[in-house]
Formats: structure tokens, C-alpha cells, sequence
């Protein structure tokens, strides 16, 4: 057997950049890389020797950096990844909340943290963390239970198995999601006699998982005896890239489509089978829709509070649930009728067990009553004061109106995720929300990554000013690297979604809004100055109309452009009709006469939900 001698870190680069697609590209695309003492001179080294055969980029901030990577994989639909290293301590944990983002959306990130000594000579180390009882843990160990696969790279040799491991996890459609190997420091310096055979381009194909054919039947049964079925779309739609088998099996069996935060898009909007947005963030036509269904058929979706209304929004007593996911975790919650496979197989298989079986009629005037409304409802206002603050529904409306089939909208946490759901009218593709840990900070990290992965597309980052001053930072690096997108930052002076959640549970206002705090002076905040300041083009809209023409100019320039406007905080998007319940749980007992009628309200809320049938 012929060998080659490297370092642990100059064979993990190697094999790393040897890891194909089936369309010929690398399956990571590059290394974010924020160097430490932990990680600079073993990856550190590996990696400058590779230059681009595996190229490196730095970051500013190792959870923010990871971000991009994630929005990366997102919007190549798992198809491509990117990996990420940091030093140990605090420069490994500010990885951990980007590892439980990529976890509970199920997305490939590789997470390289440098680790304590192997060999424990220097122990304690610089930043290590020390457990009394155990001196087998680290810090690392906080990144278990939010990885899919979680390894300890302390001999040279552990990565013969540990890597394949690793790509096994991140290609796997089932269990895809964030691979975490802690590197101790010295390790990534030994070196080792490993295989040439181990560094040959390897090839990584994603598995399209068939469903079982009993359960295929199961299903065509009881659409044959639905009177009312509804189908909703989750992101394993996307992912599988079924978007056109979706549209082709909606249409021809005559199944309406309501669509999670993770599924919108993969229908454009205008599809006259796309009813929209469901849950407590839904439309008024999809809720309907969901109400009254008899046959409920998720297609790549968890199934999520939001989409579910908290599990009150299926009141037809006599419905069932069908759940199609290559996950059988999800194929099988809240009894469901669990079908285990690919979204694009298990909808061509139950299209063909259908036959010509076509639904009974639905009402597609909701459809369209309701997008004109959404239309109305984003129009700027015109019978305004002087000093009128806009809502976050005429931001949108700005947006929309400036948009084009190549434009993206993307989001994560606040008032926008909602709204945008509710009211953006996407093409297909034209979504990115990272809706399921809701990450205050990914927005503008994402919002790189997405342009990276989709340069030909438009982006446009929603971003309010709570999570922007949460993490800003790679806006710098976008300068760097000629990144172009743009940013719509909306100043409500504070945590408006909150503030108004708070007030809608009967709290008083508190510690949310700015003005709400216990400060002793109120801020004032140069949003422009600041995005400028990192080297984008900053500019204040003076209104909608300014909002429309600053975003049409933002596409013209080669860096990020941030485009502030100050909205109004207390009454959020406005819901333009649609909405539905969710369960944030009340107190019991309060001096608030205001908490007191909550409860009662929610209590006769949680009437309406049911446990697993």
C-alpha cells in the first residue's frame, strides 16, 4: 500500500478538498476560518498551503461566519456545504447556537474547533475549560447534543473513519445536518503515513430514499375518501427539489397547497395552486383551508408550532394526517400516517396509485380575493401626518414592487419572519427564512451566504434594528469580498415583536422598546453612519416612495447597501385578514387585571387543541 506523510491538519485538508459532487464541484466550497492558538499553526498551515484548491475566507465573528455557511447550504439546497474552524474556548462556544440553527433545520455545515492538548503535557491550556470530575471534556462537549455526528479528532489516524463519517452525515437526506469534529492542537501537528488511496476524489451522491409501497397505498386510500384534503408544503419539498413534481401532483389530483416558513416558495405565489402562508403567521384562504380539511398531507415539514397554530388550527373533528418525510422522527408526530421517503419518489408514487383521482372542488376565488388584499394592504399610505411612521407591510409592499423573478427575500427573527410569510408574494425560489431556531444575527451573515451560493439572484435582507445590533459584523466582510446585497433595516427603537406579544399576553410594557428600559438616556443611533462605516453605502429612506427608489439603485453597486427606515413600533405589519392562534402560555395568577383576561382567552384557546389521534 502506498503512503504519504502529512499532519493530521494537511490530511484533513487534503481529503476535504478531494470530496465531489455529481455536477464535478467541490462539496465544500471553502473554510471559514478565524485563527486562534488552537487552530493557526496546524489548519492554519494546511490551509494556506492548499490556496485554492480549498479556499480560505475570514470572518469576524466564528458564530456569524458559520451563519454564512449555513445560508450557503440552505440556498444550494444541501447540495454543497462549507466548513468552518475556530481556536478553542470562547472562539469554539460562539459556534454552538450556529450548530443548533443548522441542527433544527437540518442543514450540512462542518464545524472544526480546535481542541485542549492530546497529550495533556501543557494542562491546563490557555482558554481550556477544566471539569472537575471528568478530564475527558472540554468546551467542545457543548457542541453533542447540536450536532448530527460529533467526533474528537485526538490521533492522526482518527480520521480515516471520523471524516467519511462526517460526509456520510452531510449528504445524508435523512439526517443531514451539523458534523462537529473537535480537533486537539497537537493532533492537527502529528503526522501520520496515510493511504494515497485515502485522497482520491470521491464522489458523494445524495441518496433519493423510495417509500414503501404498503404505506403508498395506505395514503392513496385516504385521499380517494377525503372530501377536503390540503396539502402542506415543508422545506424537504425543496431540498428534494420536488417543486415541479408538487406543482404537477396539486394540480392534477386537485389538492390545494399551504405552505410552512421552510416550504414558501418552493411554488411561486402566482401558482393557482399555492393558497399561501399557513398557521399563526397563515393567510386567510390557507387557513381556511386548514380548518375545514378532512386529510391533512404534510410533504417535508416538522410540522412546526407556527405552521400548526400551536396544533389548534385542524379543527375538522374527523380529519387524519398523513406526514411524507425522508425523516421517519417526522414522518411518524402527532399520528400521522407516516410515509418514509423522498418527497419527489413518495408524490410521483402516489400520483401514480391515484390514477386520475381528482379531488372534490375547491374555492379558488379565496386565492385570489386574498392576494388583493395583500396587494392593498402593502400599498403605501397616502392620507398620512406629517409625522406618520410606515408599517412593516408598506416595507414589504415597497419591496414587492421593485422585485423581479430574480429576487430573494430573507429573514429570521422580529416582526419580518411573519410578516414576510404572510404577505411576500414570492417566485419560486424567491424565499430564505431561517425560521427554525429564529436566530436573531443570521440575517445579514445569511444574506452573504446566500449571495455566494446564488449570485445571479437579488437579495434582500430584512433586517429590524434589534437584530442587526445583534451581530452586524460580516457586513465588513461583504465589503471585503465584493459581496452585493441589499439591506432593508427597519428602526422600531427596540424589540417591537416582542413588545407587542408582551402587551398581547396582558404584561405591561417592559424592557423591549428602548423607551421601556432602565436607562438613563434614550439611544441615538446612526444606523447609516455605522453600515458606512464598514464600507457599505448607507442611506436613510425618507419614505416609501424614497424605500423604492433607494432599492432599485442598490443593485447597481459591486458592495452591500443598507437602506434604513424608521417604522412603527406598536402596530407591527397589520394582518390584512388571516392569522391563527398560538400558544404562548399566560400566567395563572397576576396583580394585571390585563393578564388575567388572557388567561381566560387562552385557556379557551387551548379547547381547540388536539393530541396525537
Amino acid at each position: 500500500m502506498s503512503t504519504i506523510r502529512l499532519t493530521a491538519s494537511q490530511a484533513m485538508v487534503r481529503y476535504l478538498a478531494a470530496q465531489m459532487t455529481e455536477d464535478g464541484d467541490r462539496f465544500i466550497d471553502g473554510v471559514w476560518a478565524i485563527f486562534g492558538h488552537g487552530n493557526v499553526a496546524g489548519l492554519g498551515e494546511a490551509l494556506e498551503q492548499a490556496g485554492n484548491a480549498l479556499p480560505t475566507w475570514r470572518g469576524q465573528n466564528e458564530q456569524t461566519m458559520a451563519h454564512t455557511a449555513i445560508a450557503y447550504a440552505k440556498a444550494k439546497k444541501r447540495t454543497r456545504a462549507m466548513a468552518v474552524t475556530s481556536s478553542i474556548g470562547p472562539g469554539a462556544t460562539n459556534m454552538v447556537t450556529a450548530a443548533a440553527l443548522a441542527h433544527v433545520n437540518r442543514l450540512p455545515v462542518l464545524l472544526i474547533p480546535g481542541d485542549v492538548f492530546a497529550n495533556r503535557a501543557p494542562d491546563p491550556v490557555l482558554q481550556q475549560v477544566e471539569d472537575f470530575e471528568d478530564g475527558t471534556v472540554s468546551a467542545n462537549d457543548c457542541f453533542r447534543p447540536v450536532s448530527r455526528y460529533f467526533d474528537r479528532i485526538s490521533r492522526p489516524e482518527h480520521l480515516l473513519t471520523a471524516l467519511p463519517r462526517a460526509f456520510r452525515v452531510m449528504t445524508d437526506p435523512a439526517n443531514c445536518g451539523p458534523v462537529t469534529l473537535a480537533f486537539c492542537q497537537d493532533t492537527q501537528t502529528e503526522a501520520f503515513d496515510y493511504p494515497e488511496s485515502f485522497f482520491e476524489p470521491n464522489v458523494w451522491r445524495i441518496r433519493r430514499p423510495e417509500p414503501d409501497s404498503r404505506d403508498i397505498a395506505e395514503v392513496a386510500d385516504l385521499l380517494r375518501a377525503a372530501k377536503t384534503p390540503v396539502i402542506v408544503c415543508g422545506g424537504g419539498v425543496i431540498y428534494s427539489q420536488a417543486e415541479e413534481t408538487l406543482a404537477g401532483f396539486a394540480t392534477r389530483h386537485g389538492i390545494p397547497v399551504i405552505e410552512t416558513q421552510a416550504g414558501k416558495s418552493a411554488l411561486a405565489q402566482s401558482h393557482p395552486m399555492n393558497f399561501g402562508a399557513a398557521g399563526v403567521d397563515g393567510a386567510e384562504c390557507a387557513n381556511n383551508l386548514a380548518e375545514s380539511a378532512d386529510l391533512v398531507i404534510g410533504v417535508g415539514t416538522r410540522f412546526q408550532d407556527f405552521t400548526t397554530g400551536s396544533w389548534a388550527l385542524f379543527k375538522n373533528p374527523g380529519r387524519k394526517l398523513v406526514s411524507i418525510n425522508v425523516q421517519g422522527h417526522d414522518a411518524l408526530k402527532h399520528g400521522a400516517v407516516g410515509v418514509a421517503g423522498d418527497a419527489k419518489a413518495s408524490l410521483q408514487k402516489l400520483s401514480a396509485a391515484l390514477g386520475d383521482h381528482k379531488a372534490e372542488a375547491f374555492d379558488p376565488q379565496a386565492r385570489l380575493d386574498w392576494l388583493a388584499r395583500v396587494d392593498a394592504h402593502c400599498s403605501a399610505r397616502t392620507d398620512v401626518h406629517e409625522d406618520y411612521l410606515p408599517l412593516d407591510a408598506e416595507v414589504i409592499g415597497a419591496v414587492q414592487r421593485t422585485a423581479t423573478d430574480k429576487t430573494v427575500a430573507m429573514c429570521a427573527a422580529g416582526t419580518m419572519p411573519g410578516a414576510l410569510k404572510l404577505l411576500w408574494q414570492a417566485p419560486r425560489g424567491g424565499y430564505h427564512m431561517e425560521y427554525g431556531y429564529s436566530c436573531m444575527g443570521y440575517e445579514i451573515a445569511g444574506a452573504m451566504g446566500v449571495k455566494l451560493a446564488c449570485p445571479e439572484r437579488d437579495v434582500v435582507c430584512f433586517v429590524g434594528d434589534g437584530s442587526y445590533m445583534m451581530a452586524n459584523s460580516e457586513l465588513a466582510t461583504a465589503v471585503m469580498r465584493r459581496v452585493p446585497f441589499t439591506v432593508v433595516l427597519t428602526d422600531n427603537r427596540g424589540y417591537g415583536c416582542i413588545n407587542r406579544l408582551q402587551m398581547g399576553t396582558g404584561g405591561a410594557r417592559f424592557n423591549n422598546l428602548y423607551a421601556d428600559c432602565n436607562v438613563e438616556a434614550q439611544p441615538e443611533i446612526d444606523f447609516v453612519a455605522h453600515a458606512a462605516s464598514m464600507g457599505a453605502h448607507a442611506v436613510k429612506a425618507r419614505d416609501i416612495a424614497d424605500l423604492e427608489a433607494q432599492i432599485l439603485a442598490a443593485r447597481e453597486r459591486p458592495v452591500p447597501t443598507v437602506i434604513l427606515i424608521d417604522t412603527d413600533p406598536m402596530h407591527g405589519p397589520g394582518e390584512g385578514g388571516g392569522g391563527a392562534w398560538w400558544d404562548v402560555a399566560v400566567p395563572e395568577v397576576s396583580e394585571r387585571a390585563e393578564v388575567e383576561r388572557a388567561r381566560k382567552d387562552y385557556e379557551a384557546a387551548r379547547r381547540h387543541q388536539r393530541a396525537a389521534d
